[in-house]
């Protein structure tokens, strides 16, 4: 059975809600999906060169075959795609393909893609309709939900985008037996993460099905992907343009992790297990500020452990350079770090004024410290 979740989002004037469908093999009602959404005669479907021969030349041909004019472009597979030399590519080829208001944009494949798939269809023609599709399992249960799309540069990790929702979200859970295993454990640290920050059963439920998790059984994985997207979806109603500090929670880990990923050049590590050292990191810093016990940190790091994902900060990374990339970070203010840190399993919040210490001192292994 399809479980529907609806993203309610919108003011007086504009309406921007939407809805997340899951299923097994829904990707073959794409066609169909989209044209209850919007009308439209024209597709531009953005993938990357991994995901082209295995679903979106499928979801081409599917919108092809329903009549809509489907145009397929790929980009180069990783995180380096996520630049402005990209953008303009895509732009200039949205132009050559005689792209109008009435095209929507249709992104196929991971996080990288999504985002960048959105950000083209945000600043193109002063805003462009888009559909995610999401591949992986990262994708499926954090990048694909709640409008955030963007590009990195050098020195920082996100910071050129906007936010602009989705008209949907069709979530073919089939697509992630293709998916090689570094990715799909990648995957894994995003739904971590929601447990730790929202739901303490959701942890719990973690926690219980290790096994079950590392061998991609169907029916654990219709159960994490599905209530990673409730909870994301709660989140991002409450607070859609971080304007309030709700939405901020969902950064946990990440200030670590994009200082990480910005210093070792975007290449070296997979977003999700940047974030999967990050949120060591910070759960070691609660600690080392009396906001956590020892037992809720080692409950983090076991289970990250448990499920074959780096928990450390590699030697050789400096960190007086990841202290620099953490200035970047979009919930610094005025040169101040603030971190979301837990206060206790299921809760957390924004804590400013960290002392760069204990800050370096949390990215170092307890031998080193």
């Amino acid at each position: 059975m399809a479980t529907s979740i609806r993203v309610a989002l919108g003011d007086l004037n504009v309406d921007r809600s939407y809805d997340i469908q899951i299923d097994h093999g829904n990707l073959h009602q794409l066609a169909a999906f989209v044209q209850q959404r919007r009308k439209c005669a024209h597709a531009v479907v953005i993938t990357d060169e991994n995901v082209a021969p295995l679903h979106a030349k499928t979801a081409a041909a599917l919108l092809t075959a329903a009549g809509i004019r489907a145009d397929l472009i790929a980009v180069p597979a990783g995180e380096a795609s996520k630049s402005v030399a990209q953008a303009e590519k895509l732009w200039n080829e949205l132009a050559r393909l005689k792209t109008d208001r009435k095209t929507i944009v249709v992104a196929v494949g991971g996080g990288v893609v999504g985002d960048l798939a959105g950000f083209i269809a945000a600043t193109y023609a002063r805003g462009l309709e888009f559909v995610q599709v999401p591949t992986t399992l990262l994708a499926q249960v954090d990048s694909s939900v709640g409008g955030k799309v963007g590009i990195n540069l050098p020195a920082a990790k996100n910071i050129v985008g906007a936010f602009w929702q989705p008209v949907g979200v069709l979530i073919d859970l089939d697509c992630l037996a293709t998916l090689p295993e570094r990715e799909y454990r990648a995957g894994l640290a995003e739904v971590v993460k929601y447990g730790v920050i929202l739901d303490t059963a959701f942890f719990a439920y973690l926690e219980g099905h290790v096994e079950a998790l590392n061998n991609r059984n169907p029916q654990a994985l219709e159960h994490i992907v599905t209530r990673s997207c409730q909870l994301k979806a709660q989140v991002v109603e409450r607070d859609e343009r971080e304007e309030t500090g709700a939405r901020a929670i969902l950064n946990y880990g990440h200030t670590f992790c994009h200082a990480i990923e910005t210093v070792t050049g975007y290449n070296r590590f997979l977003h999700g297990e940047a974030v999967a050292i990050g949120m060591v990191c910070a759960s070691r810093l609660a600690q080392s500020l009396g906001r956590i016990d020892a037992e809720l940190s080692e409950r983090q790091k076991k289970l990250l452990d448990q499920l074959r994902l780096p928990t450390e900060v590699p030697g050789d990374v400096d960190s007086r350079q990841l202290l620099a990339a953490m200035q970047h970070d979009k919930k610094a203010e005025q040169g101040r770090l603030r971190f979301v840190l837990s206060r206790q399993l299921g809760a957390v919040e924004l804590v400013g004024d960290v002392p760069s210490s204990l800050v370096e001192s949390a990215m170092r292994p307890a031998a080193a410290r």
